[in-house]
């Protein structure tokens, strides 16, 4: 059986996260969405989602295809549920699609809208992704689902003597080359994950749910809430409350960033301070790209959603309920504004367009630090977020 992993309208909703990856490549918990996929079916994804993302995340299609909608959010019951679908039939949720069991041929007239599967009752509450402020809301529930998945049966590398651990120790898991020395760990309110070849230098207080992801580093004297996720290769440090970093960006330095998620290849300059509560303590209203205004989260408590590839400089401050897109290159004093479209270059007092050559070039130097190389495809899909955001 293929596991398909289908964008819906749920992809728009996720901008600018998802202008260049699908909903399913989201790290939410310890694990990215299409990762829990293959942890719990022991099989391969593919992806089904927009046209510029296509070539890099591919659609694959056999015989016997589990088509899932891919802001779901999976776990043992929810697998055991869909894998119940026969040939022909789906899953709806408020008349939502939550999941079906296609032919290829089915999959094409589904996708079409010229066929209609048999609907079946769907008996669970689904967990799934409905705006990104859902992405550090349920990262705690997430984290646990996580933890518990990757830590069965098994057993945690030893934690050198040097370090505190407040609460249960066994909700402490390290893998193996992890590195901490002089550190308190608090397991109190939830576990803590530190991954392969990742390291807490001396000095860092952290309380659980935490998840350390592989070849990241936590600097001296962080302090860190949960839930927080520290996605692979990043190195943060300072002040962080419950709050996503995809993997492969960094905020090594002093400053406080709050219910926030931090995308790919980013870097937050030393002192980068984001606020994440009003000061009249009012619901907060953030950018939704869908709208294309401001609208209510529902949520007192909300921060800064950041594109991949962005940047800001030293003391940069980003106010309550901050969307910055793709590849911004933002600095300057004062407050930024709470939507800065992808592309942008500047400050409170203006922006101008980010050069694309010179935007690519940055992206270029930054992986190449990672040993790593930005690709044809990967730079058509940031031509392609380059061409539909609007000029500043």
């Amino acid at each position: 059986m293929q596991i398909v992993l289908f964008d819906t309208d749920r992809w728009d909703e996720l901008l600018p996260l998802t202008f260049t990856r699908p909903v399913a490549k989201i790290r939410i918990g310890i694990l990215t969405l299409s990762e829990k996929w293959e942890k719990y079916t022991s099989g391969a994804v593919s992806f089904y989602t927009r046209k510029h993302l296509q070539k890099i995340y591919p659609l694959h299609l056999s015989e016997d295809n589990l088509v899932v909608n891919s802001a779901l959010v999976p776990d043992k019951n929810t697998v055991s549920q869909l894998l119940t679908l026969e040939t022909g039939e789906a899953y709806f949720y408020q008349n939502i699609f939550l999941a079906g069991r296609f032919t290829d041929q089915q999959f094409n007239l589904f996708i079409q809208k010229k066929w209609n599967p048999v609907e079946k009752e769907y008996a669970l509450e689904p967990f799934w992704i409905t705006h990104f402020c859902d992405i550090f809301s349920y990262n705690d529930k997430a984290i646990r689902q996580d933890f518990e998945l990757l830590t069965m049966g098994r057993k945690s590398e030893p934690l050198s003597p040097s370090n505190r651990i407040v609460g249960d120790p066994k909700l402490v898991f390290i893998e193996k080359d992890a590195y901490a020395e002089c550190c308190v760990f608090n397991t109190t309110n939830g576990p803590i994950y530190i991954g392969e070849q990742s390291e807490v230098m001396e000095g860092s207080v952290i309380r659980g749910p935490f998840a350390l992801c592989k070849h990241s580093t936590v600097k001296m004297s962080a302090k860190i809430y949960g839930a927080t996720t520290i996605g692979p290769y990043s190195k943060v440090g300072g002040e962080i409350n419950n709050s996503v970093v995809f993997g492969y960006s960094n905020k090594a330095h002093d400053g406080f960033l709050g219910n926030s998620i931090i995308g790919e290849w980013c870097n937050l300059g030393a002192d980068t301070n984001n606020s994440n509560l009003k000061n009249n303590y009012a619901e907060v209203k953030m950018w939704n790209y869908p709208k294309q205004r401001f609208v209510s989260t529902g949520l007192q408590f909300a921060g800064l959603v950041m594109g991949d590839h962005s940047k800001c400089g030293i003391n940069t401050m980003f106010n309550t309920g901050t969307v910055i897109g793709v590849s911004c290159n933002l600095f300057g004093d004062g407050f930024h504004r709470n939507f800065v479209p992808s592309f942008s270059w500047g400050g409170a007092q203006g922006y101008t367009r980010y050069q694309f050559e010179k935007a690519i070039e940055t992206a270029q130097r930054v992986m190449q630090r990672r040993n790593m190389e930005l690709s044809k495809d990967e730079r058509d899909v940031l031509q392609w977020i380059y061409e539909y955001s609007p000029k500043v």
